[in-house]
């Protein structure tokens, strides 16, 4: 990682924090509606993942706002999604969980839990097939390593030398549920290591997520097969915005706010790469402003119109095989 780079890191982390906040505001207000998941406290994962996997094909939980913006998808479009208007990134069809762009290989957030995973393989089998070397990253929570589907995506995709990282975002809860009270231990890595190579990463350090993943995915790069990455994280809000979070003492979100990925990242900034303060009170301006055009750009975009429902039922690319 260089300083330019560290610096974009920032600014994402910061408009990601921003977005999620005016999503939060906006449904409050009932703006937007369905389910809402915020990724506030796990920026760090979420930018640092996606830009060292760089090249290659990502799918997503349903917590992905932030990882679609960390993908290069515009805010506005993420936004206008959230909306429900025409103009978002899913033609306002698919709302929060299920943002998707062909363009940039980000297949989004899948409803289901772990659905994603399964689906994952069959694109890294694929890909494999192709001579494609760029690889696939799946992200999934940690609820989602008691699925049936689970385990035989990591037995299959471990037989067959899948070129497919799996990066579990371990934020120890399944909705309200404490991950050690449905798993008997805290680290969801062990229900890996009879399969392939495992890492653990502080998820809350940006610069650690990025070093991991990045070496991770140089691994399935060069035909070592899959490799398991997890990454502690915590998040601030509850499961969805639903979620009043009550099941939480006042301590242990004391303790996980004492961990802020953002004030990580802006310390390290300013005292390992000397960055000017002025630099990066003008990025978290600049964040801010994105989100306020994002919000503005979603209000004034116009409803789909009644005929959307009629369309993207079928692949037209698959009209031989279905008939």
């Amino acid at each position: 990682m260089n300083k330019l780079l560290a610096e974009d890191i920032y600014y994402l982390m910061v408009l990601g924090r921003a977005f999620e906040y005016a999503a939060k505001e906006h449904y409050l207000q009932g703006e937007i509606s369905g389910f809402l998941h915020l990724d506030i406290g796990q920026e760090a994962f979420s930018v640092a993942a996606v830009k060292a996997f760089a090249k290659g094909d990502i799918f997503s939980t349903y917590r992905e706002h932030v990882i679609a913006i960390a993908r290069g998808i515009e805010p506005g479009a993420v936004m206008a999604e959230l909306f429900g208007k025409s103009t978002g990134i899913s033609k306002g069809k698919g709302g929060s969980m299920h943002l998707t762009d062909l363009s940039r290989f980000f297949y989004g957030g899948d409803a289901i839990v772990g659905g994603q995973i399964p689906t994952a393989v069959g694109c890294a089998y694929a890909r494999k097939y192709q001579g494609r070397e760029d690889g696939v990253m799946v992200v999934f929570g940690d609820g989602a390593t008691n699925g049936g589907a689970f385990f035989e995506s990591l037995n299959i995709a471990s037989a067959q030398k899948l070129p497919l990282l799996f990066l579990c975002e371990n934020n120890q809860y399944a909705i309200g549920t404490k991950i050690t009270r449905v798993a008997p231990f805290l680290h969801q890595a062990k229900k890996a290591e009879p399969y392939m190579p495992v890492y653990e990463v502080d998820g809350m350090d940006a610069t650690a997520v990025y070093a991991v993943v990045k070496e991770a995915q140089s691994r399935i790069q060069q035909g070592h097969g899959p490799i398991f990455v997890e990454a502690m994280t915590c998040r601030y809000e509850g499961h969805s915005i639903s979620d009043a979070n009550s099941y939480r003492s006042a301590q242990e979100m004391k303790l996980c706010k004492e961990k802020d990925p953002i004030e990580r990242m802006k310390k390290e900034l300013l005292e390992s790469w000397m960055a000017e303060p002025q630099l990066l009170a003008s990025l978290e301006k600049r964040a801010q402003e994105t989100v306020d055009q994002a919000v503005a750009f979603a209000t004034q975009s116009p409803e789909p119109k009644p005929e959307e429902l009629y369309t993207d039922i079928f692949c037209k690319e698959c009209a031989n095989v279905v008939s």
